[in-house]
């Protein structure tokens, strides 16, 4: 079992940036879908990105997240990162990383999952 470790959530205001990353301590990402997904309270969970295995040429992106949000993997440092740009009250909320051998049309269903990482966004 692949167990996810996230990290770099935070408080920031309107505007600002966050990084956030994912690993495995005893596990290799390389050759596993990753994928983002968010909860914010009183809200379903929510796809935010998937990066495709290896090289990671495919990503996709949430329509409330696209041009903001930016998905990478670091295969050599065995890392996921979220790159969030032009933070918005509304992205206020847990955001989990999460990994498959598959494609998932809902990422909701990945195989494993990490803890979450806390994003709080002031206005």
């Amino acid at each position: 079992q692949v167990q996810l470790v996230e990290s770099g959530g935070g408080l920031v205001q309107a505007g600002g940036s966050l990084r956030l990353s994912c690993t495995a301590s005893e596990s290799s990402l390389t050759s596993y879908w990753m994928y983002w997904v968010r909860h914010a309270p009183g809200k379903s969970r929510e796809w935010v990105s998937t990066i495709s295995p290896g090289p990671g040429s495919i990503k996709r992106y949430g329509d409330s997240v696209k041009g903001r949000f930016t998905i990478s993997r670091d295969n050599v440092k065995n890392m996921v990162y979220l790159d969030i740009d032009a933070l918005r009250p509304d992205d206020t909320g847990t955001y989990y990383c999460a990994g498959d051998s598959k494609f998932l049309n809902f990422p909701e269903d990945s195989s494993f999952w990490g803890q979450g990482t806390l994003v709080r966004v002031s206005s």
